[in-house]
């Protein structure tokens, strides 16, 4: 079996410890990326890497610091 390339919402909290309610708040603001299908959400694991480093030391529970990925 392949190895997974994007995690849903529950499967980001598990995989980083934030909250599931903090990374739907991030979708919600633009400053993660994501693929929709159907009513789910999906995370790229790179994508969300790539979010960690470059929100290392910041609150993500303050939306308006955060920075988004491009």
């Amino acid at each position: 079996m392949a190895e997974k390339i994007a995690l849903r919402v529950e499967e980001v909290a598990d995989y980083t410890g934030i909250g599931r309610n903090t990374v739907r708040n991030l979708i919600k603001a633009k400053k993660l990326p994501i693929l929709r299908v159907g009513t789910k959400y999906l995370v790229r694991i790179d994508a969300l890497n790539e979010f960690l480093k470059l929100n290392e030391g910041i609150d993500l529970r303050e939306t308006d610091s955060v920075k988004s990925v491009e």
